[in-house]
C-alpha cells in the first residue's frame, strides 16, 4: 500500500502534516474530512531510489530558464512548475518536482535544493542562499549558469585530451593480445619442428604468450584486484594525498592537472565571494570542489590562517601548490579590495593556459605513441623474424 504525505489545516486554522497509508489520493482527502481537516496538498512519498547524477549541461540549462523567469517577475513557485514540466532530463524534473514541493511547504529555496546534492552541488546551494537573502536571485542563478559553463568547459577539456591516447594505447593493447595468443604459438610451433636454437627476444616473447596462454585468467584477476586496491587506497586520506601529489608532480600531465585546479579554484572562489558569500565559507566550498587533496589541504590551510586574522595570499603562497603570479595577483586583489575580480581575471587567464597546455600534451603524445608502438609492436614481429634469418642462412 502507497504512503501520501499530507498538508493540511484544522479548524483552528492551523497548518498540520503528516504521512498516511492508503490505498489512493482520494481515500486520503475522504480520511483527512472525516478527521475535520482542510486539506491543502497531497503527495504520493516517492519510494527511496539511489540518486542519478545530473550532467551539468542539463543544470547549465535549468539554471539559465529559472534566472530568466524569475528576472520576469513569475514567482518561485510558479516557476519550479514550469520548469519541472518542460526539463528533458527525467532525473532532474523529479528532482525539481521534490524542490517545489519543499518550498510550498514553506523551506526556502536553498533548503530544498540542498537535500539533492546529486544536481546541485555545495557551490550552487550556498550562492542561492545569498541570492535569497540579498534579493538578488535572478543575478547569481545567471553567474551560476556562467560558472557552470566555463568549469565544464575546463573539465572537457582535459578529459578531451586523455581520450585520443587512451583509445591508441587500448587498440595496442589489444593488437599486442591477439599476437600473444595467436600468431606466436604459430611461430613457436615452427621454431620447435625446426629445432633451431632461439635468441633471447623471441625466447622472451614466446614466455610471454605462454604466460598469457595459460594464465590469462590470473592475470585478470590480478588486474582486477591491483584496480580496486588502489581505488581502496586512493579513498583513504593519506593515499588521496599521494597520489594527487604523484599527478601533480608529472612531467606535462601534472602541469596540466595543476593549471585546471588553479582555474577551477579561483573562479569558484572568485564567483562566490561576487555573489555575497563569505571568505571563510567560500574558501570552505572551493577546498570541496577542488577535486585535488593537496589543493584542497592548501585551501584550507589558508582558512585556517585566515579565520586567525592572516591574509589569503600568505598561507597559498606558502603551500608552493600556486604559481607565483596566482598568489601575487591575490595579494594585489585583497590590498585593492577587489579580490573576487582578481580572481575571474586569474581564472580567464588560466583558461588559456589549459588549452594551451592539452594542445602541448597532444603534441608530444603522438611521437612518444608513434615510438611506443613500433618499439612494442615492432620489436615482437623482428623477434619472431630472428630464427627464420638463421634458417635461411643455414639453408644457404
Amino acid at each position: 500500500m502507497p504512503t501520501y504525505e499530507y498538508t493540511a489545516r484544522t479548524v483552528s486554522g492551523d497548518e498540520t502534516t503528516g504521512t498516511v497509508d492508503l490505498p489512493s489520493m482520494d481515500a486520503v482527502r475522504e480520511h483527512l474530512r472525516k478527521n475535520r481537516l482542510m486539506v491543502v496538498r497531497v503527495r504520493e512519498r516517492q519510494k527511496k531510489r539511489r540518486a542519478v547524477r545530473v550532467p551539468t549541461r542539463d543544470i547549465v540549462v535549468f539554471t539559465r530558464q529559472f534566472a530568466t523567469m524569475i528576472n520576469a517577475g513569475l514567482p518561485l513557485v510558479q516557476s519550479l512548475d514550469i520548469l519541472a514540466q518542460q526539463t528533458e532530463n527525467k532525473a532532474l524534473a523529479s528532482t525539481t518536482k521534490q524542490v517545489l514541493y519543499d518550498v510550498e511547504s514553506g523551506q526556502t529555496l536553498a533548503d530544498a535544493l540542498d537535500k539533492h546534492r546529486n544536481a546541485f552541488t555545495a557551490l550552487y546551494v550556498n550562492m542561492v542562499a545569498a541570492g535569497e537573502a540579498g534579493g538578488i536571485l535572478d543575478t547569481i542563478l545567471l553567474r551560476l549558469a556562467t560558472f557552470l559553463e566555463k568549469n565544464d568547459a575546463i573539465v572537457r577539456k582535459v578529459k578531451g585530451a586523455a581520450i585520443y591516447p587512451a583509445v591508441i594505447f587500448s587498440v595496442a593493447g589489444m593488437a599486442v593480445i591477439v599476437l600473444l595468443l595467436f600468431v606466436i604459438p604459430t611461430f613457436e610451433q615452427m621454431f620447435r619442428e625446426a629445432n633451431v636454437p632461439l635468441p633471447a627476444p623471441t625466447r622472451l616473447v614466446i614466455w610471454l604468450s605462454g604466460m598469457l596462454t595459460q594464465y590469462w585468467w590470473a592475470m585478470i584477476l590480478g588486474g582486477i584486484a591491483l584496480a580496486w586496491g588502489t581505488r581502496q587506497y586512493y579513498q583513504t586520506d593519506g593515499g588521496k594525498l599521494n597520489i594527487d601529489r604523484l599527478l601533480l608532480s608529472m612531467p606535462v600531465i601534472g602541469d596540466l592537472l595543476r593549471k585546471s585546479a588553479v582555474s577551477r579554484f579561483t573562479r569558484t572562489l572568485g564567483t562566490l565571494l561576487s555573489s555575497g558569500v563569505s571568505i571563510l565559507d567560500g574558501l570552505e566550498i572551493t577546498a570541496r570542489t577542488a577535486g585535488n587533496r593537496v589543493i584542497h589541504d592548501a585551501v584550507m590551510e589558508s582558512r585556517g590562517s585566515i579565520a586567525g586574522g592572516e591574509t589569503v595570499a600568505g598561507p597559498l603562497e606558502k603551500s608552493k601548490v600556486f604559481p607565483p603570479m596566482v598568489t601575487s595577483m591575490i595579494a594585489v586583489g585583497e590590498a585593492t579590495g577587489g579580490l573576487d575580480e582578481m580572481l575571474t581575471k586569474i581564472a580567464d587567464f588560466y583558461d588559456d593556459e589549459v588549452d594551451a597546455a592539452v594542445s602541448a600534451l597532444l603534441s608530444l603524445m603522438e611521437p612518444i605513441m608513434i615510438v611506443v608502438l613500433g618499439v612494442v609492436v615492432g620489436g615482437m614481429i623482428v623477434s619472431m623474424y630472428l630464427p627464420i634469418f638463421d634458417m635461411v642462412n643455414v639453408i644457404g
